[in-house]
């Protein structure tokens, strides 16, 4: 039996991801700002909440983040910047997730395979952006993703055999994501929760720091 920590599991992949792993019997531990008040923003929040965990957990699954925060949804084009959208989007996307990989190799174990999983999302790849816009979370994700690159080099010194990866999990049929379902296929929460547990399930050590899809393709930086 496997142990799992899933951080933001109150949401939809987050919870469909915590259901899936106890339905193959892993024991899993759970995470959240509604259930738990865990406020990843918060350095305090996180090393509290996070500080009274024992570990080792075999899998560190990160699955918080927003496209909108407040009154602020993605900006199509540049004259929408504002100075308190940007921080938000980075402080939830990107500052948050880096503040729990701080925690991270004192939850994993040294010896053997583990998994930290972040989710991430195809639209913070700089090499894959032909559309423009949304240019705040494209950013955060950007950041999100060289917080990752970077904590996976510095954690493999340490723990030989730990998987750090970024996971796109596709467009998923969420409340976060419920008003722009019209303009890709999705899935539901299950389903992108199977789908990103098999990508997971396959990967090796050799494959840490990188980027993939819930198809386990690899997606430019």
């Amino acid at each position: 039996m496997a142990r799992a920590l899933v951080i933001g599991a109150s949401g939809g992949i987050g919870c469909a991801v915590t259901e899936a792993l106890r339905a193959r019997g892993d024991a899993v531990t759970t995470l959240s700002r509604r259930d738990d008040g865990l406020d990843v923003t918060d350095a305090a929040s996180v090393a509290r909440h996070l500080g009274g965990l024992d570990g080792p957990y075999d899998l560190i699954f990160v699955a918080t983040g927003a496209l909108e925060i407040g009154a602020q949804g993605p900006e199509k084009a540049l004259r929408q910047l504002s100075p308190e959208g940007m921080l938000g989007q980075f402080r939830l996307n990107a500052m948050g997730p880096a503040l729990i990989m701080a925690e991270a190799p004192r939850l994993l174990p040294r010896e053997g395979r583990a998994v930290l999983a972040v989710l991430s999302a195809r639209v913070g790849s700089i090499g894959d952006n032909g559309f423009g816009g949304w240019y705040s979370y494209r950013a955060s994700k950007a950041a999100l993703n060289q917080f990752l690159r970077s904590a996976a080099i510095e954690i493999g010194r340490s723990h030989k055999q730990a998987i750090c990866v970024a996971l796109h999990p596709g467009t998923v049929a969420t409340p976060f994501t419920e008003k722009y379902l019209g303009r890709h296929p999705s899935v539901s929460a299950e389903k992108a929760a199977a789908r990103l547990l098999s990508v997971i399930d396959g990967l090796t050590p050799e494959q840490t720091g990188q980027f993939f899809d819930y198809a386990g393709h690899p997606v430019p930086w």
